[in-house]
Formats: C-alpha cells, structure tokens, sequence
C-alpha cells in the first residue's frame, strides 16, 4: 500500500508529533502522520503503569501556543497522572482535528532517501509506503525500552510486566509475590502503589537514586483563577528560562549563607517538591561544594524517614551528585521500606546469579516472586531511531553516522541524512527542559525552515558534517564544565551495555538554545547546506 506523496510526514504522535503535525498543516504543507499506538500521546500513552506521574507541573506541562485551548482545559492536580496527561493529549488532537492525518497501530521499519528525486520512501510494519519530501522523527526520548539481559530469564514461570509497557488493562496484583527490578523513575513512581496491594515487595536496586516528595495536591478553584491570570507573566518567565518553568534558584550563594538560613532555604524547596531541589542554588551542579551541602540534606532526610539503618544506607545515593541523574519525584518511595512485607535487595552486594522458575536467586539467598516487574528505563534519547533501518544520501546509514555516539546540528539536523530532522532528541535541551515548551520551540523553528525552503525553491536541505561536529563539541564542552559527566547515567547512555558514552542533552539552558538557533536562522540558516 502507498500514500499520495507528502510535503512532510511525522513519525510520532506525542505532544512533539501533535504540535509538529498541526504547525505543518497551519503552513499549508501536506502532512500525515505515523504512531505505533492505537491513539496519541505518546510516552503518556505507554507508560501507564501505577503511579505514573509527570514531575514538571501540570500547568506548565501543557501547551502554549493556543489561549483559548489553556483557558479550557482545568488540570486537577499540581503534578498531574498519566491518565489525565493523555487526556489532555486526546483533547488537544480532537480540538485541533488532527487524528484524521494519523495512521495508528504503525510502525515504522525503514526509511530510504532517493537521490534522484531528494524524497524519503517510509515503511511500516504494517506494509504501507509513504513517499515524503520531509521526515521529521518525534520518537521521543524515553520512548525504546530496555529489557537487560538478565541470566535465566525464559525460565521464570510467573507473570512479567514492563513498566514502560503495562497492561492496558491494568494487572491485579492482590496477595502476589511481586518483585521490582530497578529504581529509576518508573521503579520509585509505582512501588508505593504496588505495596498497597501485593502480599510481599521485593526492590532489587542497582543504583540508588535521589527522590523528593512531589508535595503533590488538588488544584482548587483559587487556584484555577489565580492560574488564568498568571498564565501570561508565567509562560513569558517560563520560554526565558533555563529548563522552561517559572522557578528560579535562590539569589544568594549557598557558600555565603550561614548555616541555619542554608538549611531553611534547602527546606523550602524540599516541600516545594520534586526535581526542583535540584536547582535550590545556583552553582549546585557545577560546584562540588555546592552539592555536597545538598547532598548532605537529602541524605538526612532519607536516614529520618526511613527506620532501619541498613537499608537507609543502601538507599542513600553514593555514586553520583545529587542532581546528576534526573532526581525522582515520589508520593511515599522511602516510607514504603517502613513496611514489614517490603524488602530492599542491594544487587552491589548481592548481585543476581539467575532467574528460575519461581524466582530470583542471587548469591545471597532464593525469592520466591509470582509476578517480576521490571523498571528497567530506556535506550535514551537514541534508541528510537537507531532502531530503524534508516538510510540517507550517499549510503549514509543511522548505524553508521552514529556509530561513536550521535552526532546533531542544533539537536534537529543530522549529517549525510538530509531531509529529515529530529525532535528534543540529542543535542537538544530535551529532557533537561519542559519538554512541551521545547517542542513548541524546535517545531516552530523547523516550519520556519521548511518555509524558507519551499519559497527559495530548495528541495533539499542537509546540515554540514562540520557544523554538527562543531555543535556536538559545544554539548559536550558545556556538559564538561557541570557535574553531569560524572554520572554513569542514561544521560551519557551508561545504562546501555556497548553503547557510547557522551553527555545528549544540551545543558546551555532552554532559552539561550532558542537564542542560539535563531542566530543560526539569522544568518540565513549557516551551518546547512540547500540544493535545488
């Protein structure tokens, strides 16, 4: 099966692909677009498992770019769940009429680039063709996931689940053994949920993590009104920001307060909650000093919760900054190890030998598990488009122009594959910002783009393998000259055996990048290369 051919085809139907979709439309360019799930939204479509959560906070996690759909659309909590984000996602494609240009339940397999006619030829694993003169991946970020390989996994007889693919249905796991492997996000977000219903909780962590409590609530009436009339002054705050939020760090150095006001500063931003902590001062991923003081204080409240010395040892952070690895945002993580049927597996001492029939048998002791749900994150930031067979000028193939770590022009543009552009993938601020916002940002920038090259004539555009050399040093250098590197993080790909190490997102800041692209557009689009 084909398609009529395309001015533009997005890959992806999350809130990159759903605004991509719509700015390509509103610029009268023919677009369609692909999803492998049966409805939008994206991550928010397939992470649904207990306690899901988005830890930017609901009215900062939506849309800018309309104020009729803001003013419509009430969020009823402060950090909002994943069914009500994929809600909005819904609403957003109805409101704006965009799932007639969606092809669901479809995934792409391969993309080839004709020279001869400068187009993309896409297929999907449900045999239809498109022919495209633009390809624009909205993959996601944490969007691949990983299944470690773990010895003996065939021979587990029970019930496995995936956190970043739970049941549509949902899993009843009343009076089950249930064992949790890995305490990233997903992990720390749904053990608290899982306590509440399984006869026995076995977390088996890797690497302890940093979480602060979400500090979560309703958002009342008040606060809905308040809301409306602070949306102009909040977003203005938020697209000058450095992670696209309204929230600053505090205006003194941590060094220069005495000690009691530090503490009082670090509490306040404690109940504030989530990952903001990680930016309670300015200099706290940067200076070693710095984070210490904040690793201290995170590190007293986890010994204060949690009753059992051994095991607040074990979930206290030892290996990286605090900061350095995304900082979780929980509802009751480290009270949850409170519980009698709740045990903690520190796999550094006690390391997994093999799975077996009814369990895991480390080489401390055997757990007996009806159900084993892994939590064991993604191939980040690449792993969506390393997976496809993708091919672009010259024989230039994905494998290959990324096979040292992936290499972007502006985070959008990659070497030897012209024509196609990649969404809040590496390069980018990404996952470092709130990622609508940044969405809005490259999308709007990338229409621009593909305007300038309809009305100049131009059928192909490509970034120059110099200039995304010459960015891809920029990332690294300015991520060199923070904390971050010293993180064996999905940030550097260090959870993927084999895979690359380098620091992916851009850490400059949300609004600088924006700055720095619109230079680029100024300079009549230096650093990419137009054919016609």
């Amino acid at each position: 099966m084909s398609t009529p051919r395309l001015d533009v085809l997005v890959v992806g139907a999350g809130f990159s692909g759903l605004y991509a979709l719509y700015k390509a439309r509103e610029a009268g360019f023919r677009v369609a677009g692909v999803e492998a799930a049966p409805t939008v939204g994206g991550t928010w479509y397939w992470n649904r498992y207990p306690g899901a959560r988005c830890d930017v906070e609901s009215l900062d996690y939506s849309y800018s770019f309309d104020e009729a759909l803001q003013r419509e659309w009430r969020w009823s909590e402060r950090y909002a769940t994943q069914p009500e984000i994929l809600a909005y996602a819904e609403h957003v494609a109805d409101r704006f009429d965009l799932r007639g240009h969606l092809e669901f339940s479809s995934r792409v397999v391969s993309a080839r680039f004709r020279d001869d006619t400068a187009t993309w030829t896409v297929s999907t694993d449900t045999g239809r063709q498109y022919s495209t003169r633009f390809l624009v991946f909205a993959t996601g970020s944490l969007s691949a996931p990983h299944q470690p390989g773990l010895p003996g996994f065939d021979d587990f007889a029970g019930e496995v689940l995936f956190t970043a693919r739970w049941p549509e249905q949902g899993a009843d796991l009343t009076g089950k053994r249930v064992g949790v492997i890995g305490t990233g996000s997903s992990g720390i977000q749904s053990v608290p949920i899982i306590a509440e219903q399984a006869a026995s909780v076995t977390v088996f962590q890797r690497s302890a993590n940093y979480s602060v409590p979400a500090g979560n609530r309703p958002l009342t009436d008040a606060d809905q009104v308040r809301a409306q009339r602070d949306y102009p002054q909040r977003r203005r705050k938020s697209w000058a920001s450095t992670a696209g939020s309204p929230h600053d760090a505090h205006p003194d150095s941590a060094l220069e307060l005495d000690e009691d006001t530090r503490r009082e500063v670090f509490e306040a931003r404690w109940q504030q909650g989530g990952v903001l902590f990680g930016k309670t001062f300015p200099q706290q991923t940067i200076d070693e000093r710095v984070n210490r003081l904040a690793r201290d204080f995170a590190e007293a409240k986890i010994r204060t919760i949690v009753r059992d010395p051994r095991t607040a040892d074990d979930l206290v952070p030892s290996d990286h900054p605090i900061g350095t690895k995304r900082i979780c945002t929980d509802s009751g993580y480290f009270e949850t190890f409170n519980l009698p049927h709740v045990t903690l597996v520190n796999l550094r001492r006690e390391p997994i030998t093999t799975l077996t029939g009814d369990g895991i048998r480390t080489s401390d002791a055997h757990y007996e598990l009806d159900t084993l749900v892994l939590a064991t994150g993604f191939d980040a930031m690449t792993g969506a488009l390393t997976r496809i067979d993708l091919e672009g000028a010259r024989g230039n193939h994905i494998s290959t122009v990324w096979g040292n770590g992936p290499s972007t022009y502006l985070g959008m543009g990659i070497p030897g594959l012209p024509n196609l552009f990649s969404l809040t993938g590496p390069g980018s601020p990404s996952v470092l910002a709130n990622m609508i916002l940044a969405a809005e940002q490259q999308v709007n920038w990338l229409i621009d783009l593909l305007l300038h090259c309809a009305e100049s004539g131009f059928t192909q555009v490509e970034s120059r393998r110099d200039a995304a050399e010459a960015w891809t040093r920029h990332v690294d250098e300015v991520a060199g000259a923070t904390l971050f590197p010293k993180a064996a993080s999905w940030y550097m790909g260090a959870n993927i055996a084999g895979k690359p190490q380098g620091f992916m997102p851009y850490i400059g800041g949300f609004a600088a990048y924006g700055q720095l692209c619109d230079a680029v557009r100024d300079a009549d689009y230096r650093g990419f290369v137009f054919t016609a």
